[in-house]
């Protein structure tokens, strides 16, 4: 599975491709930052980030596009800037028909050192080790990337089984619902 890992911001939008399966090493194919001047206007920056996870996509050609799920936070500002970064990805990744997956900083956290509390430098250590790089990557943006591509590389074989659980019992339900019906006509 190849995924592409984008933690969205205006200013700075962490993107990393990893490839692999659960259970077996991982391999980086790729790291970076879609930049955009903190002063231009919201229009030409959402633009710029568009183009930036475009030429990603075109590049590395992901299964799917693992996005950091936007959470409240104090500063409403940062946070608007955020979701509008974090909808520009999935807009991108839906355009083309890749599937989009959302993971939340715990979540991502969790997957990648054990602990949903762990600090930026804990998860770009465990990225560093677990795709055995020689440095963590920089800045902090594209370390989150790899670790939300990741989490979703090693969490997706447990949510498709969930996913697959859950749509085989509403189907059971629906048939059995279907049948009632039919005795009582």
């Amino acid at each position: 599975m190849r995924v592409l890992g984008v933690d969205p911001g205006l200013t700075r939008c962490g993107v990393g491709v990893v490839e692999g399966v659960a259970g077996r090493p991982l391999t980086m194919l790729g790291v970076g930052v879609v930049r955009t001047p903190a002063d231009a206007d919201i229009g030409p920056r959402l633009v710029g980030i568009e183009r930036g996870i475009e030429e990603w996509i075109d590049r590395y050609e992901p299964e799917l596009v693992a996005v950091e799920r936007v959470f409240s936070q104090h500063n409403v500002r940062t946070v608007m800037g955020t979701a509008q970064a974090s909808a520009v990805a999935m807009l991108c990744a839906s355009r083309r028909g890749l599937p989009v997956a959302l993971h939340t900083p715990s979540e991502v956290k969790a997957a990648v050192t054990g602990s949903g509390r762990a600090d930026k430098a804990q998860v770009g250590a465990m990225v560093t080790r677990l795709l055995r790089l020689s440095a963590p990557p920089k800045p902090a943006d594209a370390a989150d990337a790899l670790a939300l591509a990741i989490c979703h590389i090693w969490r997706a074989p447990a949510q498709n089984r969930l996913q697959q659980a859950v749509a085989q019992n509403r189907l059971q339900q629906a048939a059995a619902l279907h049948a009632s019906k039919g005795r009582t006509s």
